[in-house]
């Protein structure tokens, strides 16, 4: 295939055929991509709230918001259906492939933007409320489910990572429209900090930003890597995984090895009961139901990678799901705490 026609009919190639391509032949165009309307609808969320400052986005490997340029990467494959659907053979699931979803990280990696342009966190107030944004980043994290210090937005826990992470997540919680953050976080600590950023976006609404360096970092049209050497490399990120108190339950609880050839994995029958472990554990716990969510999806995640099946019938399985679950969230409140990478 010579380059020009690989970049207009690499959507009908196979797998196989697609992971050969580097990521300069895919060609794509932000502009004509399947991102477009969301990132219009954000920029619309902000104008609604008065912010005229617009974060520049571009399409690359992976989310992320460079130290210093009020802006953002949004991943390729959510660029096009055909790059989604390899995305989710090759990593299980789709970050942001739901347009929920895709909205709460846009306004997430929107207040990195907002943050970096208006030079927020040099003030005294984010630091005392926040902590320092010097603070190292870390390749992993201990998360406190318990914790009302915090806000609820993006899975994992994720505003506990680091000082930056924190406004982000308080920032898209502040931002996102109908929000009713003053009543959901009304006895929690982690108020002050929504309170904060609404008094800060009153403050610099109308401001010229003080960062208007529009660079982007590692775009797609001057990436030379291939697609497979993109998910090599993703894969081998996501092997770090510290074996932990899943782990041990899971396989305590369930076989490595299918009794039958009609016996489900415990991965597809969590998905299925999900409604009802959520629902019995928030009651039978007292506990929110943003932290059974997480633990139960972490459950699910690990019982995917470990190969597990169930051990007996269904009503078995599903008292011990609840059961392992139960056990969990007591021990991630009272004794130790999840660590999750980021």
């Amino acid at each position: 295939m010579s380059r020009h026609a690989t970049a207009a009919n690499w959507t009908r190639l196979s797998d196989a055929e697609l992971l050969k391509l580097r990521f300069s032949d895919l060609a794509l165009n932000l502009q004509r991509s399947a991102v477009r309307r969301p990132v219009k609808r954000l920029y619309a969320e902000l104008e609604r709230r008065g912010i005229r400052f617009k974060p520049h986005v571009w399409l690359a490997e992976e989310w992320f918001s460079p130290d210093g340029i009020p802006g953002f990467a949004i991943p390729f494959y959510l660029a096009h259906p055909r790059l989604e659907q390899l995305e989710r053979h090759m990593s299980r699931e789709v970050e942001g492939g739901n347009a929920n979803w895709l909205m709460r990280i846009l306004r997430h990696e929107a207040g990195h933007a907002v943050d970096t342009a208006y030079r927020l966190r040099r003030r005294k107030r984010w630091r005392d409320v926040f902590g320092p944004a010097s603070l190292p980043y870390p390749a992993r994290y201990r998360a406190r489910p318990g914790s009302r210090r915090y806000v609820h937005h993006l899975g994992d826990w994720y505003a506990q990572a680091h000082p930056t992470e924190d406004f982000a997540e308080s920032f898209a919680v502040w931002l996102q429209p109908n929000s009713a953050w003053r009543r959901n976080y009304a006895d929690w600590p982690a108020l002050q900090k929504v309170e904060l950023v609404d008094a800060l976006m009153k403050e610099v609404a109308m401001q010229r930003p003080a960062v208007l360096d529009r660079s982007v970092v590692e775009p797609l049209e001057s990436n030379n890597r291939t697609l497979a050497q993109h998910y090599r490399r993703k894969r081998q990120r996501q092997l770090h995984y510290r074996r932990g108190a899943a782990d041990e339950l899971l396989q305590k609880m369930f076989s490595s090895k299918r009794a039958r050839s009609t016996t489900p994995r415990v991965s597809s029958f969590l998905r299925e009961v999900k409604p009802q472990l959520i629902a019995a554990t928030v009651r039978d716990m007292q506990v929110d139901r943003y932290s059974v969510y997480q633990v139960l999806r972490m459950v699910i995640s690990r019982s995917e990678k470990l190969g597990l099946f169930l051990r007996g019938n269904r009503r078995d399985a599903e008292r011990n799901a609840r059961w392992l679950l139960n056990r969990l969230i007591v021990q991630y409140q009272q004794i130790s705490s999840p660590h999750l990478t980021l």
